[in-house]
């Protein structure tokens, strides 16, 4: 099985999000951290944002985030969605099938057994997991702390000298 671009760089987008914690994302940095086009980033954002998976703020200082918790979002979640079809074999798809074995074969079977047990590893591994799998992955990606756009915040009130 081999997933789309679409999947790998979701997964990335919400990879990138999730270590930009606390913070929003621009499709514009994203794309220039992975080298693709915002074009294509803007496109997965749409079925990301429709399944709750990010959420994004309009405005001059808008951006996306993610729209539950890293920990929560699962890689079955994002393939879910991103994915057009799972079907490994002409038997797995809908309408007329040409093969006669198609309700009785043991192919069929075998690979229905084998998706269920990648829709299950999917399952396990979180986009927390992703990115804290790897340290280095702000650093990776050019989030540092002084990259991040400071929120605007009430001066501190001093107390009159004495």
């Amino acid at each position: 099985m081999r997933l789309t671009k679409q999947t790998n760089y979701a997964v990335r987008m919400l990879m990138y999000c999730a270590a930009n914690d606390g913070h929003l994302s621009r499709i514009p940095e994203i794309a220039k951290a992975y080298g693709v086009s915002e074009l294509f980033l803007f496109k997965i954002l749409q079925p990301l944002t429709k399944a709750g998976l990010v959420e994004t703020v309009r405005g001059r200082n808008g951006g996306v985030r993610l729209g539950k918790p890293a920990a929560s979002i699962s890689l079955f979640d994002v393939v879910k969605v991103t994915e057009d079809s799972f079907a490994m074999a002409e038997c797995f798809e809908e309408g007329v099938v040409e093969c006669p074995l198609v309700d009785s074969c043991g192919l069929n079977s075998a690979l229905r057994k084998a998706l269920n047990a990648f829709f299950d590893v999917l399952t396990e591994y979180s986009i927390d997991d992703l990115v804290k799998a790897r340290p280095q992955i702000n650093f990776l990606l050019g989030l540092t702390e002084n990259d991040h756009r400071a929120i605007a915040k009430k001066p501190a009130i001093t107390a009159p000298a004495a």
